[in-house]
């Protein structure tokens, strides 16, 4: 019974699901008073969603996609970037992001291959943040549910957006709505990857393959069940484990900063008013 619950748990209707995204993108952009949106494009299966429903929003011409390589990134990712940027019509522009991360690994010393990765999510935030103020555009997270539950992904980085359409689908499930929306086949079959280092995946650094952990996850965050509950569903006691650290422990990642209360109106706890109080 609860394997069934995972499963119809990750169901989805493409169709409606991309019409809801469509209105989300459209309404909120224009409700924060924007008309233009930027984002990372980085060749991968969740930056594409997004690069599509953007476009279906707003307009190839008021999209804009910035691929952003560091000196070792896989040559592969830039070529199925440009297929997204062809295929849709929409703006795009190349920053090469070397020199920003090679100046401030100059400054330190022997950062590990994580540390620099860090820097390079935070370095590729800088210039869409730049493109943002530049362009008077609206900023895209591509973080989908599975890493952001996980915390797999740079605070201030990757994480960091206006408006994330995705946010709230799974891999499993983007994988679903890519195919749907014609994202180019290349992009949705290829290993998963955030391409911080030479030969970087995914799954091979989580451990455990996304379909797999989506329908542990669907069951701990969706369904509410408990660890022997999952247990008994046929998922291995250390991977159940393992994945309730990565959720408790990267909490602080999913939360705006808490802020110490001292007034009777403190920002994040009284003073939170709807995005579209003005209106």
């Amino acid at each position: 019974m609860t394997r069934e619950l995972d499963a119809a748990q990750l169901e989805l209707d493409p169709a409606a699901i991309a019409d809801v995204l469509v209105r989300f993108l459209r309404i909120e952009t224009e409700r924060c008073g924007f008309d233009r949106v930027v984002f990372g494009l980085s060749g991968g299966i969740d930056s594409a969603v997004v690069a599509y429903l953007a476009t279906r929003a707003l307009g190839p011409e008021s999209v804009t996609g910035i691929l952003m390589p560091y000196r070792t990134s896989n040559p592969g990712s830039l070529t199925d970037a440009c297929l997204v940027v062809d295929d849709l019509g929409i703006g795009a522009e190349t920053v090469d992001i070397s020199g920003m991360v090679d100046a401030f690994e100059r400054t330190t010393t022997a950062p590990t291959a994580l540390r620099l990765g860090n820097v390079m999510a935070r370095a590729r935030m800088i210039v869409l943040y730049d493109r943002s103020a530049a362009n008077h555009a609206l900023v895209l997270g591509t973080s989908n549910k599975t890493e952001l539950l996980l915390g797999y992904g740079t605070l201030h980085g990757d994480m960091a957006s206006a408006l994330n359409p995705i946010g709230d689908l799974y891999k499993t499930q983007v994988r679903a709505l890519a195919a749907h929306l014609g994202v180019p086949e290349s992009i949705r079959r290829k290993p998963p990857s955030a391409d911080l280092w030479t030969d970087q995946s995914d799954e091979k650094e989580l451990g455990f393959a996304y379909a797999e952990v989506d329908r542990l996850l669907v069951l701990l965050v969706d369904a509410r069940i408990g660890r022997e509950a999952a247990i008994a569903a046929g998922f291995a006691p250390v991977l159940v484990d393992r994945v309730t650290r990565m959720i408790v422990g990267s909490q602080f990642k999913r939360r705006p900063p808490v802020i110490a209360k001292i007034s009777t109106r403190t920002i994040g706890w009284d003073f939170r008013y709807p995005r579209d109080w003005r209106t």
